[in-house]
């Protein structure tokens, strides 16, 4: 038999390449990519950051702030907060921080079109502030950042509305599953949150983003998971219902905790004073409740592990 010649392999290819589901594919595959670097960039530099304001780099802060003195964390914090305070001032869009709100609503008004200058100064902002002590959450500014990365790619590519949507769902998940070393965690979450359907097409090119993004991950940063949940076995079926309260109370609690950073914000946003200068004072209020309570400081995920092996008084999570 007659090997193809080259002229023939050219035709294959192109009849392949129209597909458009094997292309979004392909695309899926070098945006889980990007998004998963993009993961690792912003936890590498948050850890330079962390080094730079206190001397260690790990997510440990609970175990490593023991050995920094108090005023060093006091002003950390707070020149931190100023710091990002500037920033946002004089560099962001609309004088405010950017996260995943932004990028939902990128998805839904805005054809899946973002600013990747946007993302990387959302990033920086957010390295700093979680360098020097905030507790505002790392996986945000994941988000953000891995959703600005897609949408530069699309719009690079000019690829229409429907399929720009379902890059920033795939570069949402790389994002995500990177940043907790879940797949399968980082591909709903793009799903029910950024792209909001279920179809086929969109599906698979998210599954098939977040799981080379968590590959990227693993082979960066080994296959641990971002939290170690206790074993717990299950005595008998009456154990159900309690399950079904717990979420119940778990949801109440959440809804409260969301109304109180709203009712927060609003009380901050009439302190007296430029509007810069709110992040140095919140910043000092870290540092303050710090000395006393130290999980309160980074991305949280020691006091999370802790509080999953039942350490915590009741009292202290709620205060």
């Amino acid at each position: 038999m007659p090997l193809p010649n080259f002229g023939q392999i050219l035709r294959a290819l192109d009849r392949f390449t129209r597909h458009e589901q094997v292309v979004l594919s392909a695309l899926a595959v070098v945006i889980g990519g990007i998004g998963g670097g993009s993961a690792i960039a912003f936890r590498e530099g948050l850890g330079a950051v962390q080094l730079l304001f206190y001397g260690f780099s790990s997510e440990r802060v609970v175990t490593f702030i023991a050995y920094v003195a108090w005023w060093h964390i006091l002003a950390v914090t707070t020149l931190g907060g100023l710091a990002v305070g500037l920033f946002v001032e004089f560099l962001m869009p609309g004088k405010r921080p950017l996260g995943v709100a932004d990028v939902m609503e990128a998805s839904a008004l805005k054809g899946g079109r973002m600013s990747l200058t946007d993302g990387i100064r959302a990033a920086l902002v957010s390295a700093v502030s979680l360098g020097a002590g905030a507790s505002t959450g790392r996986e945000g500014p994941v988000v953000h950042l891995g959703a600005s990365v897609s949408a530069w790619v699309a719009k690079r590519l000019r690829l229409g509305r429907a399929l720009s949507q379902t890059l920033l769902g795939c570069g949402v998940a790389a994002a995500v599953a990177a940043s907790f070393n879940a797949p399968i965690a980082g591909a709903f979450f793009a799903l029910e949150v950024v792209v909001g359907h279920y179809s086929m097409t969109a599906f698979t090119a998210i599954v098939i983003s977040s799981v080379t993004g968590t590959i990227v991950s693993r082979i960066w940063f080994g296959d641990f998971p971002a939290f170690i949940v206790p074993e717990h076995q299950i005595a008998s079926f009456l154990e159900f219902p309690a399950f079904a309260i717990l979420g119940l109370v778990s949801a109440a609690t959440a809804i409260i905790f969301m109304y109180s950073i709203e009712i927060s914000a609003k009380v901050a946003s009439k302190a007296p004073g430029p509007a810069w200068l709110r992040p140095a004072a919140a910043g000092l209020a870290v540092g303050l409740i710090a000395l006393v309570f130290p999980q309160v400081l980074g991305v949280g995920y020691e006091a999370t592990d802790t509080a999953l092996r039942g350490q915590y008084a009741l009292w202290m999570l709620f205060g």
